[in-house]
């Protein structure tokens, strides 16, 4: 029912469009952001530009400690919320023509074109003004991934010459569009030349939180064949300036490479400085354009040869999975262990760039079958380190055990709505469930055997005190909770939450009896109540729609579909108020559904029918969660039309702007989904006990889809047409299942779809 909006035309390796949007611009900027891993920015122009717009750029783990604003300040609350902030400008330049500063707002300009290509992760731009054709082009490395490069190209085309001065900038006056009060949070503390440039040093203002502060190094260094005409700068900017004429016939070439170093990696300002003037001189002034440009081919030619998804009938389809694939690997590729997904990336300043349950829940499949066992290993890695913290967490609510944040940085709870963070505590579920997850596909139990089970116990043990017993019941309960819908606070048994906590305990009673860990000191007593506490769970449920009841009093509702709604209902969120929401039986995204996807072997396809059809017409798919899970069970249930439709939701969602909030940035981590749904969804592939299994459809407007992935080193590549073809690429034989068929896969295999 929400209404798309499509400003980019359909491509397979393509984000382009011949408008330069101006109502738009920030729309455009996110779909046109790109980074790599290390830093990204959005999607905009290096030249002036004075229209409306979200100047973004932002370097992985760097942050600002900003303090808790609340009405009235409770016990238990966080003492900041962390956001992730906008470093600097570093594309920025002064274009002047003849004498007159171009504006991209304001000018006339003609034969504009703009193209994000995936497949090299560059993004280009070109136009016409006064005469000139300006020819830009930029990417973030993901050879040396310190490194941006900026590169223009100016040809006349009206048969006159024309002067061009170009100001090549790097800014440090800049401040987030979410800030409190507008507050700006560098400080500068050294600027000046290098031998082909300039560098700007800033640091984060100080906080009084002992939340140490980040030192930013950025330098630039230029090629081509413009000519240098001096350098100087302001007190929070850099400038180096340079002048040529562009004749009829001849193009110029103007390169601007821009370096960022930060103290996450060097000791103090002058390793910070004498770090990045090392890469400079090493690695980046040694290489032309074409080398840089050439290894930038190259890192992201060797990322899609195991991660691309073909799909064959749909130019939709096809760009939308790339294009979520791309701004994945944009955000994150593994290569640091300190750091995560956040749900926007580089791409925005909404939910502050920090650390969601998304990654457990939604990223780390993928990226169990798309990249190197160790990524996932560092993801999990990310959530042991910060142990202690979420210790920190649970004491703050005066429980035991360890509870992860809701949002983060540091593993310190940093969100500042109480219905979030104190009461959606079913991430708590998530992170245990990625070991298991990791566990399980891998069949690597090492990791279980050591810093798994550290986790595994102090959550198991928050869980324990968190439920509280029902004598009148003579059940386990848990309340005041938030489950995945965000439209219902402070409920009571919730059921996806209690049967996550449930399952935390028994897993991890299960995994103590197989690695025993005396020094983690598990008394028998626990088990014995961790025991109790699994067989007295209270799990509502509704016999006469034989359905889990998603919390109590959930059933007294009014419940109807989202179709009984108007279509200017819709999205709730920027329609109703929150009163009106919290009354209502609409639910944001999956909740029963989410425990099912994640327990899926616990429950007959009957049972999964019957809630899909009971849940799934009350939902409005606001949380950009949503529609994967809702393909995934689709697909299992026979729903082709559901799953397809799903599955573009989930593919396009920011394409599209199904939401209309896609401007904000990228929704990063519930990218995942478009790969879930056509991996899991329409492939079948399950894994459950260790076993691989397939069970493809093929949608009835595909030619065909096909995919690889990594699993217990093998790499194997599905084909989906009117045959289904799995082929061992590399690795031992395997064993596995394909429509319920035992295969043992030494070459290829192949069968009809549907078996």
């Amino acid at each position: 029912m929400n209404q798309i909006k499509r400003i980019m035309a359909i491509d397979p390796w393509q984000i382009k469009s011949d408008t330069l949007e101006i109502e738009d611009r920030r729309l455009q900027e996110s779909l046109t952001a790109i980074g790599n891993g290390y830093m990204g920015m959005r999607g905009n122009f290096a030249e002036t530009y004075s229209g409306d717009m979200h100047q973004g750029f932002y370097l992985a783990g760097v942050w600002y400690p900003d303090k808790t604003r609340v009405g009235w300040w409770k016990n238990g609350y966080p003492e900041y919320f962390g956001k992730a902030i906008n470093a600097l400008n570093i594309a920025k330049i002064k274009l002047v023509i003849d004498g007159a500063e171009v504006d991209l707002a304001t000018e006339s300009i003609s034969d504009f074109n703009i193209s994000l290509d995936m497949a090299k992760g560059t993004l280009s731009y070109t136009y016409v003004v006064r005469g000139v054709k300006v020819s830009a082009e930029r990417f973030f490395s993901a050879d040396i991934l310190e490194l941006a490069v900026f590169a223009f190209m100016f040809e006349t085309v009206d048969g006159q010459d024309h002067k061009i001065q170009i100001d090549a900038i790097i800014d440090a006056d800049v401040k987030n569009e979410d800030a409190n009060y507008d507050e700006q949070f560098w400080n500068i503390l050294d600027k000046g030349q290098t031998n082909n440039g300039s560098y700007i040093a800033t640091q984060t203002i100080e906080n009084p939180f002992g939340v140490d502060q980040f030192t930013v190094v950025a330098s630039q260094t230029f090629a081509g064949n413009f000519e240098a005409v001096g350098q100087t700068s302001a007190e929070k900017t850099i400038f180096n300036s340079f002048e040529q004429t562009v004749t009829v016939g001849d193009v110029l070439t103007f390169e601007k490479r821009v370096v960022v170093t930060t103290s996450r990696d060097y000791a103090d300002l002058a390793e910070v400085k004498a770090g990045n003037q090392a890469i400079v001189e090493k690695s980046v002034q040694t290489q032309d354009y074409n080398s840089l440009y050439q290894a930038q081919v190259a890192a992201w030619g060797k990322r899609w040869d195991i991660a691309d998804v073909v799909i064959e009938g749909s130019d939709e389809a096809q760009q939308g999975i790339r294009f979520n694939l791309f701004q994945l690997f944009s955000t994150y590729y593994g290569e640091d262990e300190r750091l995560n997904i956040g749900p926007k990336g580089f791409t925005g300043e909404k939910y502050g760039g920090a650390t969601y349950w998304d990654t457990e829940a939604y990223a780390v499949p993928l990226y169990l079958s798309l990249a190197d066992e160790k990524v996932t290993k560092n993801l999990l890695k990310y959530r042991r380190q910060q142990l202690p913290q979420a210790q920190h967490n649970a004491r703050q609510q005066g429980l035991k055990g360890a509870l992860y944040p809701m949002v983060t940085f540091t593993g310190v709870e940093c969100h500042n709505e109480w219905e979030i963070t104190f009461e959606e505590i079913h991430r708590n579920g998530a992170i245990p469930y990625a070991i298991y997850n990791y566990t399980n596909y891998t069949g690597d139990e090492t990791y279980l055997a050591h810093e798994g089970l550290d986790v595994l116990v102090e959550v198991a043990r928050f869980w324990a005190d968190r439920v509280h017993y029902s004598a009148r019941n003579d059940k386990y309960m848990i309340h005041g909770v938030t489950g995945p819908n965000e439209y219902e606070n402070n409920i009571n048994n919730n059921w996806y939450t209690n049967t996550l906590a449930a399952w935390v305990l028994s897993y991890t009673s299960e995994s103590l009896a197989k690695h025993s860990r005396a020094d983690l000191n598990v008394t028998a007593e626990e088990l014995a109540k961790w025991s109790e506490i699994v067989d007295k769970m209270y799990y509502p449920y509704d016999e006469k729609e034989g359905v889990f009841v998603q919390h109590d009093g959930f059933m007294d509702k009014d419940l109807r579909p989202v179709s009984a709604l108007d279509a200017t209902d819709l999205p709730l969120n920027q329609n109703w108020s929150w009163d009106k929401i919290l009354r209502s039986p609409f639910i944001k995204q999956a909740d029963v559904l989410q425990g099912i996807y994640f327990f899926g072997n616990q429950f007959s396809l009957e049972e999964k029918r019957r809630n899909f059809d009971f849940y799934e017409p009350m939902t409005v798919h606001e949380s950009s969660l949503s529609p994967s899970i809702h393909a995934i069970l689709a697909a299992e249930l026979g729903k082709e039309a559901k799953a397809v439709e799903m599955y573009g939701r989930t593919a396009r969602l920011d394409l599209d702007n199904y939401n209309n909030d896609t401007e904000d940035g990228l929704h990063i981590t519930s990218m995942t989904g478009s790969w879930l749904a056509i991996v899991q969804g329409f492939a079948q592939m399950k894994t459950w006990d260790g076993k691989l299994s397939f069970a493809p459809f093929l949608p009835s407007d595909w030619t065909g889809y096909t995919f690889h992935i990594n699993y217990r080193g093998r790499l194997l590549k599905i084909e989906v047409t009117e045959n289904v073809t799995v082929s061992l690429l590399s690795g031992e034989a395997l064993n596995l299942e394909v429509y319920g068929q035992s295969v043992e896969l030494t070459s290829s295999y192949t069968v009809k779809v549907g078996g």
